[in-house]
């Protein structure tokens, strides 16, 4: 494994937030995305720890730690594409180049708050600059109050390329491997890549650089691909996952199930920059919110996504957070939306993309992910059956990350 971020060195004699794991049964209806649903179970918490799981009628012991939710008890929600640093105004280039590094911190601080209030227990932060390093810093440090963060550092590109305003640019293949090493020093979980826009990015020497640095430190790496020539590339130079996703190639489909590599869907821009009292909020334009009217309207546009989620490419949940119209705390809308189109088969597998899936997508799932006996407590309450009616998960009461109650 790489050498430690320089702050996994410093001593915390006391966390700023340091908030108990105390000992808990929660009872309820519960869907434990293990395959088994307890329509009345309890669910009993231990040191950030399930240490029991079952059918009401099988708990035994003390009540005085027994607390009746009155509603779905599930695992916490991933959201697997946000960028905590950004705020949802239309301008993102401006934010990004203008915004003083303290304000920037106090977005990603005020979207980690909305994020444990909306359910989200993990937060895969797909770069903003280096900002997010800090971000789980203050998070594991006890600086601040937040889900459990898988961070890229910064996402690198070609000089010029995709975004370079919030990217680290970098030309050449010694050039692509330094930049690697930057995040890896700061303690980057993943590397991100922006692999195309209008035209391909990188060369092949670049990007087989890229690739092999990241997985030469044991970090995997990441891919914005949004069509068919850049996803079939990526593929095949070996990233370990597809950001966004688009049109695809039955070659290209069949790549990605021979190479396992799952696609990180983010429709939550489209959706929610299709409704005029949503993206007039935003400073979304006129012509822009008509153009996204018609891209959720055609479900040709989507069709290489459900080709490739109904040939068995795993489809795990991501909103693109931050961006335009897009808030840390709209869950249900895209949720919906994948089912709707067809990327998720029902409410169920809409609800593994944003557990079980997306466990696996950070190397977490025998951590989070399901609720079972030995995984860490990150479980959500919600006032409704989101199995039955996924609108239901804009009513989360509680929040557990890690068994400490962060929310409710």
């Amino acid at each position: 494994m790489p050498e430690p971020a320089a702050w996994r060195y410093q001593k915390i004699t006391k966390p700023m937030f340091d908030l108990p794991t105390p000992h808990l049964v929660l009872t309820g209806r519960i869907l434990t995305m293990a395959g088994e649903v307890l329509e009345n179970g309890f669910v009993e918490l231990k040191d950030g720890k399930i240490v029991a799981l079952g059918p009401l009628n099988d708990l035994k012991g003390d009540s005085s730690s027994v607390e009746e939710t009155g509603g779905t008890l599930m695992p916490g929600l991933i959201n697997s594409h946000a960028h905590l640093n950004w705020d949802g105004i239309h301008d993102l280039a401006r934010q990004s180049m203008d915004d003083p590094r303290p304000i920037s911190a106090f977005k990603a601080a005020g979207n980690m708050l909305k994020s444990l209030r909306a359910g989200v227990t993990m937060v895969r932060d797909l770069g903003f600059h280096e900002m997010n390093l800090f971000s789980k810093q203050a998070v594991e440090q006890g600086i601040f109050p937040g889900p459990r963060l898988k961070v890229c550092g910064a996402a690198i590109i070609q000089t010029g390329g995709h975004t370079y305003w919030v990217c680290r640019e970098a030309s050449g293949a010694d050039e692509m491997r330094r930049a690697v090493r930057e995040q890896v020093r700061g303690g980057a979980d993943l590397i991100k890549i922006m692999a195309c826009h209008d035209t391909l990015e990188f060369t092949d020497e670049e990007l087989g650089a890229v690739i092999d640095e990241a997985h030469r430190n044991g970090l995997p790496i990441t891919a914005h691909a949004t069509y068919d020539a850049c996803i079939e590339r990526v593929a095949r130079f070996g990233v370990d996952c597809i950001e966004h996703g688009g049109s695809m190639s039955d070659s290209t489909v069949a790549l990605l199930i021979e190479k396992e590599i799952p696609v990180v869907t983010t429709f939550a821009p489209l959706v929610q920059q299709s409704q005029p009292e949503i993206a007039r909020q935003f400073g979304i334009p006129e012509w822009k919110i008509e153009e996204r009217k018609k891209a959720v309207a055609n479900p040709e546009r989507y069709e290489g996504l459900v080709r490739a989620a109904r040939a068995g490419v795993p489809i795990v949940f991501g909103t693109d957070a931050g961006s335009p119209a897009v808030e840390h705390d709209v869950i249900a809308p895209e949720l919906t939306f994948m089912v709707k189109t067809g990327v998720c088969t029902d409410n169920m597998d809409a609800l593994a993309s944003i557990t079980i899936r997306a466990a696996r997508v950070s190397r977490m799932e025998d951590v989070v992910g399901t609720l079972e006996v030995g995984k860490a407590a990150d479980l959500i309450v919600v006032d409704g059956r989101p199995d039955e009616e996924l609108g239901a998960l804009e009513k989360v009461t509680t929040t557990f990350v890690g068994g400490r109650r962060m929310h409710g």
